[in-house]
């Protein structure tokens, strides 16, 4: 029986990983900390055993007795909002977290396969305009990527050199809004999640940027984690809805309105630094590597699960 670490394991991306792994099989050891209760002031889950990523003496105890042969990192600090309250906790967990589970892979797994859940937001404002993002529009001259996007920019390249220097098998899947039902949407965090959370509870919603984002299923992001484990191949995917899963939040907050027949109000916010306007990813890489792997989730589908219809 193969083994998986999931790190975030409370979490959307990290829950899904859980989920998924067990049923093909694999023995799947989850780690989380409930830090999103902090960050967000959401409601703590239950958990049997609470590890902190940043706690270099037990991240290695776990990776020495259990010896994964592939690790899922799925812990972070996401919020482009909270990371401007405490720059030093978002740095520490998304950058030096992201240090020691590597440097303990290297320890005690080397061969092990290493997936870290980035992020689209490396790239700042090179994906501005009415553009799809791709692998190659490069991270010098980002511009504008919030103080979030530099902490996971520092894991991400981190993540890469680890297998360039050391020969490890790492890789970076850069997504943008992931979302399904067990999203814990927050206004700083998780905007169609919130959005289906302020409609259900009829809530008043604020349109900080009437972004275009494209919307991936997160059961359809760990699917691509799975094939990308079964055949490792390339080292840096963009991962997202496509344009045929792309909506602006006004047009979610309608779809929602629609799905559960209630309708809110809405009032206007000022925009937020390093919040592009449109965001659509090019997935073609990916595809192309493995095209036995497709969406499961079209938008519709999307919008009745985060709204938890059936």
């Amino acid at each position: 029986m193969k083994k998986l670490l999931v790190t975030g394991s409370l979490g959307l991306v990290g829950s899904e990983c859980v989920r998924f792994f067990t049923e093909k099989g694999w023995e799947v050891k989850g780690i989380d900390n409930n830090m999103r209760s902090r960050f967000f002031g959401v409601k703590e889950s239950d958990i049997d055993e609470e590890v902190d990523i940043r706690d270099e003496v037990r991240i290695n105890e776990i990776m020495e007795s259990f010896k994964p042969d592939a690790i899922i990192h799925a812990a972070a600090q996401p919020s482009h909002d909270w990371a401007k309250k405490e720059p030093l906790t978002d740095f520490d967990v998304n950058a030096r977290g992201t240090l020691i589970l590597l440097e303990a892979t290297r320890k005690f797994v080397p061969k092990a396969t290493f997936v870290f859940v980035s992020t689209d937001k490396v790239y700042g404002e090179n994906m501005q305009g009415e553009r799809y993002s791709d692998e190659y529009l490069g991270l010098d001259f980002a511009g504008k990527r919030s103080l979030f996007g530099c902490s996971k920019t520092a894991a991400d390249i981190y993540v890469q050199e680890y297998r360039n220097y050391f020969g490890m098998t790492t890789v970076c899947f850069r997504p943008g809004c992931i979302t399904g039902r067990n999203h814990k949407g927050a206004e700083e965090h998780g905007f169609l999640a919130y959005v289906a959370k302020c409609v259900r509870e009829g809530k008043e919603y604020t349109i900080f940027n009437n972004a275009v984002r494209d919307q991936i299923h997160v059961y359809d992001l760990v699917n691509a984690f799975w094939y990308y484990i079964n055949g490792p191949k390339r080292f840096v995917y963009n991962m997202g809805g496509g344009p045929t899963r792309a909506i602006n939040v006004s047009k979610a907050i309608a779809l929602c309105e629609k799905e559960l027949h209630k309708t809110i109000k809405v009032k206007r916010g000022e925009k937020r630094p390093g919040d592009r306007d449109y965001d659509i990813h090019d997935i073609s890489k990916f595809r192309n590597d493995y095209p036995e792997w497709d969406y499961t989730y079209d938008l519709s589908a999307i919008i009745k699960d985060v709204c938890n219809t059936k």
